[in-house]
């Protein structure tokens, strides 16, 4: 029966009308996991020399003590980035066919995930140094089972996590206050957690309670699904209640009004759009990574690259997947009396308006300095007049429909991709880059600020030329992209 399930996911890779689509993220992605692999395996077998040549007497309980924060962080990326196995499982409902069956080979097929095979490249080479440098064999060996069974155990947590949006925000705020009273020495909770996976080395009996928690865990997730496989319980599509909220205070712009209403009912009625934009705030806290109060930002290309990011999160997330976040309901769109210029400003309105909110929000990062914000600022203005065109217009090529179901339904999710939108991504990421490069080797930082808002004003100037050529193409592309959508992949 396996081998039945796996040639209809195979057909279904092949014959899928975004094939081609599919064909280049897959190995896109490949390319990269590679390039991931390389490098934990080389940190796996190295950092237990880097430990020693630090001052750690024993590597291998530094390891333990941080575990503790690694499997969190692991948990939280997990959940925003880790996608429920593609399933269709509603046709196969109605066949003489096992619902046993049916789970056991989804969440048998969520275990081969590179969120858990990243850990082994990890964890194989650095055991393999524990029995060089003359560790108990048996001891590494319950380690390693353990910590890998842990690893097992978090993708079935995340599988019964998904289910609760609520969990996510506490859970991170928790990770967050741990770290912070660690770093202050008010509570140290390594000290309690170390003693757990120090076990992992010297008891069987610890490897036995992680094997047990993965098992209980396997079986909530089995079970869940077990008692919601039916058409009119958990796999239906169900009508909500409004919740009331009517933003009547939009009305007054018309057209345009209506879908920014519309919009904002998706983002916060929808797991999957709520999620991006989540995620999209999280790159407010991306600058972090390249501002330093020690840095001069004069001489550093790379800042803007950050103010970017830092301004553009909600652009780049969820601005990136128009239209496909309305291909449930396309063709109706495209029925309506209505234009695709009023469609697009809608959508050129929302992203403008998140804009300047994260901009406002990143003003945090005044602190290091007035030319590290200005990299923000001057980040917003090409996001506003030239990267929100980008993104619309990349859009016309996008393809893929997004299943606006995917936070409800454990066994549904489509992720959009478009190698036209790679091709996109040059001019909304190198070109400011460049020409803040221009002006700084001409003039000076000051300069390159200059050319890079200049041309988002100049973008901003000649919106409406732009405009129409956009909607250009999204009339070229309309008939492409409804077969498209109209497919059940």
């Amino acid at each position: 029966m396996f081998k039945h399930f796996i040639n209809l996911e195979l057909k279904s890779f092949l014959r899928s009308a975004s094939f081609g689509n599919k064909l280049v993220m897959k190995l896109f992605m490949a390319f990269f996991a590679i390039y991931f692999a390389v490098m934990i395996i080389a940190l796996g077998s190295g950092v237990f020399y880097i430990l020693q040549e630090s001052g750690y007497k024993d590597p291998l309980l530094f390891i333990n003590k941080y575990a503790f924060y690694w499997f969190l962080v692991h948990l939280l990326l997990r959940y925003l980035a880790q996608s429920i196995p593609v399933m269709s499982i509603r046709p196969l409902m109605i066949l003489p066919i096992k619902k046993s069956s049916l789970v056991h080979f989804v969440l048998g097929k969520s275990a081969i995930s590179f969120f858990n095979f990243l850990h082994a490249f990890f964890f194989i080479p650095f055991s393999i140094v524990l029995l060089v440098n003359g560790y108990s064999v048996s001891g590494v060996i319950t380690w390693h089972l353990g910590m890998m069974a842990l690893v097992f155990a978090s993708n079935y947590l995340n599988i019964l996590a998904n289910k609760k949006d609520a969990i996510l925000i506490p859970v991170a705020l928790i990770v967050a206050a741990l770290i912070a009273s660690q770093y202050y020495k008010l509570f140290d909770i390594t000290l309690y957690t170390q003693v757990f996976f120090d076990a992992l080395y010297s008891s069987p009996a610890a490897l036995g309670i992680v094997l047990l928690l993965l098992g209980i865990l396997y079986y909530f997730a089995y079970y869940y699904f077990i008692n919601n496989m039916y058409f009119d319980d958990k796999l239906a599509t169900k009508q909500k209640t409004a919740d009331g909220k009517e933003y009547a205070w939009l009305n007054k712009y018309g057209t345009l009004g209506t879908f920014l209403k519309n919009d904002i009912r998706l983002i916060t009625r929808n797991k999957r759009s709520k999620n991006t934009v989540l995620t999209g705030f999280f790159f407010l806290f991306y600058g972090l990574l390249f501002f330093r109060q020690e840095i001069d930002s004069t001489g550093n290309v790379m800042q803007i690259f950050a103010g970017i990011f830092v301004s553009g999160g909600f652009l780049m997330n969820f601005g990136q997947f128009v239209p496909s976040w309305d291909s449930a309901y396309y063709k109706l769109l495209m029925s309506q009396n209505i234009t695709y210029k009023d469609y697009l400003t809608s959508k050129w309105w929302l992203v403008v308006i998140a804009t300047v909110i994260s901009t406002v929000l990143a003003s945090f990062y005044l602190y290091f300095g007035w030319q590290t914000y200005m990299a923000i600022v001057v980040g917003a203005i090409y996001n506003i007049g030239v990267n929100s065109h980008i993104v619309l217009w990349g859009g016309a090529y996008m393809k893929t429909p997004i299943d606006l179901n995917v936070g409800k339904n454990a066994f549904g999710n489509k992720q959009g991709f478009n190698i036209q939108n790679m091709l996109f991504a040059i001019p909304k990421l190198l070109v400011p880059i460049a020409l803040y490069g221009l002006g700084y080797f001409i003039s000076g930082p000051i300069a390159g600020y200059a050319l890079v808002a200049l041309a988002g004003i100049i973008g901003f100037a000649f919106r409406d030329k732009v405009f129409t050529i956009i909607e250009k193409t999204y009339k070229t592309e309309k008939y492409k992209t409804i077969n498209a959508y109209a497919q059940n992949e």
